[in-house]
């Protein structure tokens, strides 16, 4: 019985690895071939930045290519299309890798799917997409992972914060969208984010609503305490906040003809109490806070399908950077999870390879730094011993 069960689930297995589906796929490893795929936007008389092919300033293979933004304070607007795909029934993962080496300060780094009505000349920053997805920094107060769905023509925002990576190295990014509705966002691998579309977006109206029929009772009384009645203010508590300094004199040289009447300054009083209150006692008739009662929402409808996309055609990178530098690599739209964690992982790996390669970068560069500070220190003891001996020759004269 045991082994017709381990039998069973490698059938499935096996089953599950044959009908999965990689529906596209890019590394930009094949030269400049990637311009002819990649088309920038022409939209109307905008200039949109110019993407370069490059392996970074510190990586772990120099053949791994990436495109990398190049030109600071500029809109981006490249995408390509692929064959039509649903992901109705399916698993849909979005996947790929983003590197700010220039320590961005303000800019996006996240990715649009579109439908096959999509114009890759035409895109720009109103174009309407399915799901725009990946990391968004701008300050100290931006640092996010965009999970945006439409649906129904309206973009919907997650309700929950994912904070994203904001250093100078290769993070990956995916998300994970199942036909039951739930979902997971990933960075590196590591879960950072899970729950459901009916959870964490406002897809749908609310299941309840406040019953409008309801309303606080006039007697309900919500004050937890009320004022002591049999409290009173003590007679000597009022008074003024501030009196005459009692030490102060009236200066000798004081003319009331010509400076006028002499007053004496104004200190704080020591036996000013402020506003009296009388004291707080638990209020007898305190009922606690009123709850509006809720009813079903009429306006509700429920939908099972709200993941669904019938037609995915096109992705794209639609972005505003001011500082470039960003390099964006490994992209993939799949339904295997197996293919994408074997991506995944490879790239996580080499990031310890591009830490290293950073570190000795800038360790040589603080050699250098030193090198230039320790020459220039010696020129200036050279100046000062010169004006010594100029100022000795001088004395002698």
């Amino acid at each position: 019985m045991k082994s017709c069960i381990v039998l069973l689930a490698l059938l499935c297995q096996l089953y599950s690895t044959a009908t999965a589906e990689t529906y596209f796929t890019e590394s930009f490893d094949d030269g400049d071939a990637w311009e002819k795929r990649w088309i920038t936007s022409k939209h109307g008389d905008k200039t949109f930045g110019k993407f370069e092919l490059t392996p970074g300033k510190f990586y772990s293979d120099p053949l791994n290519n990436a495109i990398k933004t190049t030109q600071d304070a500029h809109f981006y607007a490249i995408s390509t299309k692929f064959p039509e795909f649903t992901n109705e029934k399916k698993t849909l993962i979005l996947q790929f890798s983003v590197k700010h080496e220039q320590n961005i300060d303000c800019g996006g780094g996240y990715i649009k799917l579109f439908d096959c009505n999509f114009n890759s000349e035409d895109m720009h920053g109103d174009t309407p997409y399915l799901i725009m997805f990946g990391p968004d920094i701008c300050g100290p107060g931006t640092k996010k992972v965009h999970a945006i769905f439409n649906y129904k023509g309206k973009n919907h925002l997650i309700n929950k914060d994912i904070r994203c990576k904001d250093d100078v190295y290769t993070h990956v990014y995916t998300l994970i969208v199942e036909p039951d509705q739930s979902y997971e966002v990933l960075i590196d691998g590591e879960k950072v984010q899970s729950g459901t579309f009916d959870d964490d977006w406002s897809f749908l109206e609310p299941k309840k609503i406040k019953d409008p029929a309801a309303s606080k009772p006039e007697d309900w009384d919500d004050r937890a305490t009320i004022d002591d009645p049999e409290d009173s203010k003590p007679e000597d508590w009022d008074q003024p906040e501030h009196i005459a300094d009692p030490e102060a004199t009236k200066p000798e040289d004081w003319d009331d003809e010509m400076d006028g009447e002499w007053e004496a300054p104004q200190i704080d009083n020591p036996a000013f109490k402020g506003e009296w209150k009388p004291k707080q006692i638990d209020n007898p008739s305190y009922k606690g806070h009123w709850i509006h009662p809720e009813i079903d929402n009429p306006e509700y409808v429920p939908d099972s399908e709200i993941y669904r996309y019938p037609a995915i055609c096109g992705i794209g990178l639609d972005l505003w950077q001011v500082k470039s530098g960003t390099l964006f690599d490994n992209i993939l739209i799949t339904d295997d999870k197996d293919r994408a964690k074997e991506d995944r992982d490879v790239i996580v790996r080499n990031i310890e390879d591009e830490k290293k390669m950073k570190e000795a970068q800038d360790e040589e560069e603080r050699k250098k730094s030193d090198a230039e500070k320790s020459k220039d220190d010696e020129k200036d003891d050279d100046e000062d011993a010169d004006d010594e001996e100029d100022n000795k020759d001088h004395d002698e004269l």
